[in-house]
């Protein structure tokens, strides 16, 4: 598997990276390629956003530390390699990598790339964070498409070691072999996907979870927390050590098949937003940040359930390195 979460590459030549957007995802990526010993540039539009970020990254990496996945000496380097621009030109003047962090909107990702495209060197490899939006759609106003690539990093993106790489129609195989070495070299786990496709591997696969987990709430068969509870404390905790095709070998794939021919046509199958989901929406209910969602969300209770997950998920990933 990945070595250390956030070790440092040996071999892999240091190159500026910068970040586009300081939010949710993006300080969290910064924190992964500062940790690799990358020069990151931390750009993000609202100031008090990218004000924050240094301290919600010391925050991140005390967990880090605390979980001996990381030494204070090295948590320090990874401050002291993140810088933060507050001008779009500056950050990416000189960076050998962009990885864009934006609100996943098409149009907004479009014009991001479009403003940053001038600002690089030809040969500087520009990188989508999107979790969903079809890579070749993103990237179809580049002047130079080949150097474009999907990366999907998952939330919280400085634990979770996957990474998603998605090469557009037009992406140069070369491009995705470089951006495997970068993420390998900094301790991820890089899933390389043959082609584009809307949701990548990933989000077509917890999608389906979650539409049959909402349906099941709707149809009066479980409160959300008993289907989080069957998750968790069921088949949740084998998901850690094998996936869906191993465990069906394990399983047996006669009764796999038998499972499926009685079970497959009970299933939901919608294709709108579940009405559940619709109804949270619209009633302001955004989940933990707005305070409330399927659960309440008080800040202290946020914080400490967020602190708990990090924790425990670095504890989860130290036990399963080698597997």
């Amino acid at each position: 598997m990945s070595k250390e979460v956030g070790s440092s590459g040996v071999g892999q030549e240091a190159i500026p990276v910068a970040v586009i957007g300081a939010g949710i995802m993006g300080h969290g990526i910064a924190q992964i390629f500062g940790l690799a010993g990358h020069p990151v540039r931390l750009f993000d539009p609202n100031p008090e956003v990218l004000a924050s970020a240094k301290q919600r990254v010391r925050e991140s990496l005390d967990s880090f530390v605390q979980a001996q996945m990381v030494s204070e000496e090295d948590a320090v380097g990874c401050l002291e390699n993140i810088a933060t621009h507050p001008e779009l030109a500056s950050a990416c003047q000189g960076a050998g990598l962009v990885v864009e962090a934006a609100p996943e909107k098409m149009e907004l990702k479009q014009k991001l790339f479009a403003e940053i495209e001038p600002l690089v060197e030809p040969d500087t490899i520009l990188a989508s964070n999107t979790s969903a939006l079809v890579i070749s759609e993103v990237g179809k106003n580049l002047a130079e498409p080949g150097r474009f690539v999907g990366t999907h990093f998952w939330n919280p993106p400085q634990v979770i070691p996957c990474v998603e790489v998605i090469p557009g129609e037009r992406t140069d195989p070369q491009v995705c072999e470089r951006i495997v070495e970068l993420l390998e070299a900094a301790g991820k786990v890089p899933v390389r996907l043959k082609h584009d496709i809307p949701g990548f591997l990933g989000n077509r696969l917890q999608h389906a979870l979650q539409r049959e987990a909402l349906a099941l709430v709707e149809q009066g068969v479980a409160e959300p927390e008993d289907v989080d509870r069957v998750v968790r404390y069921g088949f949740g905790l084998r998901m850690a050590l094998m996936g869906p095709l191993e465990r069906a070998d394990f399983a047996g794939l006669e009764t796999t098949l038998a499972v499926q021919r009685y079970l497959l046509p009970l299933l939901e199958k919608r294709i709108e937003g579940s009405p559940s989901l619709v109804a949270q929406v619209e009633q302001g209910r955004y989940g933990v940040k707005s305070g409330g969602g399927f659960y309440d969300w008080p800040p202290e209770k946020a914080a400490k359930r967020q602190t708990q997950r990090d924790r425990a998920l670095l504890e989860i990933i130290k036990l399963t390195r080698d597997m």
